[in-house]
């Protein structure tokens, strides 16, 4: 799991499955709330990711493209393969959430 925070504010950082497509940090929020960090993104695409007991700046940026939604899945399903995980990667590539793909860069 990822620690993440959206915006600059002080809030606490939740924590959430990532995947790397080569080399590169992906998200998707299972529940796409109004007040959930996916949407604070939207508004505001600063941040910061909490890794190893340290907190890095990042900059989200919203991913479009069949082609590289195709690959988030794959990375879900080989990293996240377990028979508890298999509800929630399907529920992952569905095209509602496969539309939230978003990446995270430093910044």
């Amino acid at each position: 799991m990822l620690g993440i925070r959206a915006g600059t504010e002080g809030h606490r950082f939740t924590g959430i499955w990532f995947v790397l497509v080569r080399g590169r940090v992906f998200v998707r929020p299972w529940y796409d709330k109004p007040c959930g960090w996916h949407r604070a993104f939207v508004r505001e695409p600063r941040g910061a990711i909490a890794v190893s007991g340290r907190e890095i700046a990042v900059r989200a940026r919203r991913v479009r493209g069949e082609r590289l939604w195709d690959a988030v899945d794959l990375a879900y399903a080989e990293k996240y393969n377990t028979a508890a995980s298999r509800k929630w990667v399907r529920g992952f590539s569905l095209a509602r959430r496969r539309q939230t793909t978003t990446e995270l860069l430093p910044r």
